[in-house]
């Protein structure tokens, strides 16, 4: 009954911004660490950012620090990506990941949402 579902993506222009959210439920999610990855057409998948379970512990590929920002709403249950300064090569499905390791690993994944960055 785990669930995550993104939502927020779209067609932008290079340089806009676009923010992504995802919300979670059927777990407790406050215990999980969070992640955002993506993965375009022929090319691999891409951690973009993470999360600890109760904030901070940031982390970045090199790609997208500076433009993006994860955070998360843990009485929301909801984990947010802000994406600025987009580029053409942002372009990929988005994936929202949950992911609980410290006795055994408990992982989920959402649907994705697809973003568009093309002029």
């Amino acid at each position: 009954q785990a669930r995550l579902v993104e939502s927020g993506g779209g067609l932008v222009q290079p340089g806009g911004s676009l923010r992504l959210s995802c919300a979670a439920s059927g777990f407790i999610f406050s215990d999980y660490d969070v992640n955002w990855y993506r993965q375009a057409p022929g090319k691999e998948r891409e951690a973009v950012a993470g999360m600890a379970s109760g904030g901070g512990g940031e982390t970045y590929a090199e790609s997208v620090k500076g433009r993006f920002t994860i955070s998360r709403d843990n009485a929301k249950n909801t984990v947010y990506l802000q994406m600025n300064s987009l580029k053409p090569d942002d372009t990929a499905v988005y994936y929202c990941n949950a992911r609980w390791y410290l006795v055994q690993l408990y992982e989920y994944w959402g649907q994705g949402t697809q973003v568009t960055v093309s002029s």
